[in-house]
């Protein structure tokens, strides 16, 4: 009964069509715990979710995963939960693990139909998307950067190489040249050219916090450079990219 709206509009072929599909999410934070959550309402059952972190109090402001009584505890475990709380049918393989050049090979990206890139990190972005896109499988779609926005009208999607404005998408085509080192078939992203500055100066420390902080965002003792991000622009950043599969596998 939990589908019955969705089948009403697509058809019950489709739906068991629909929950057929194999998903990886990399990220669940802002964009992909959104976009995990979307998907599972969606009709799909068969999703991994990748993310090493844990949740911290500064993550309440966007994130699906972080309330107060999740803080501390991995996001992977606590999106699980509110998945199979959903449907509790669905098969969620939740991995508290981070995708880099080391780890890639234990992730099989060969045996998914859809690799969603929700990865903050430059390096570990670039490698997954050239890595994906490798084999002839998986659908491969991509979040570019959500942060220093306020607009939701300005969002699109378009193909990896016609993404324009967007700092992060600018800086990987860089990179990926520079290291001749290329996707290798077409890749839709999540993008906004709009790009404010943060009006703000404060930046949470861990004292503050009171929680151990990502190591890739606190590095030595030295605070990293944030941009602050709202709740709705990650969110529809993340519904697009969980329309982006839906609509791919109805088509």
């Amino acid at each position: 009964m939990i589908f019955n709206r969705t089948e009403l509009l697509l058809g019950g072929d489709m739906l068991k069509h629909i929950a057929s599909k194999r998903v990886i999410v990399f990220g669940v934070g802002g964009v992909g715990g959104w976009c995990a959550e979307s998907l599972v309402r969606s009709g799909i059952s068969d999703l991994t979710i990748v993310d090493c972190d844990n949740v911290c109090i500064t993550n309440i402001n966007r994130q699906l995963v972080a309330t107060h009584s999740s803080i501390g505890r991995p996001k992977v475990e606590v999106l699980k939960e509110r998945l199979l709380d959903i449907n509790p049918q669905a098969c969620i393989n939740a991995v508290l693990n981070v995708y880099n050049p080391e780890t890639s090979a234990d992730f099989h990206l060969e045996d998914y139909d859809y690799v969603i890139d929700c990865i903050d990190s430059l390096k570990n972005k670039i490698h997954l998307l050239v890595e994906a896109t490798k084999y002839p499988r998986p659908k491969v779609f991509s979040s570019m950067g959500a942060g220093l926005k306020i607009d939701p009208t300005q969002i699109r999607v378009a193909e990896f190489w016609k993404v324009r404005g967007c700092p992060l998408g600018s800086m990987m085509r860089k990179r990926m040249r520079q290291r001749k080192t290329l996707p290798s078939r077409n890749i839709m992203c999540v993008y906004s050219e709009e790009l404010l500055e943060n009006r703000g100066s404060h930046v949470l420390n861990c004292q503050e916090c009171g929680r151990e902080c990502p190591k890739e965002a606190y590095s030595a003792g030295k605070q990293a450079s944030v941009n602050g991000t709202l709740s709705y622009i990650v969110a529809i950043f993340g519904f697009t990219l969980a329309g982006l599969v839906i609509k791919d596998i109805i088509c």
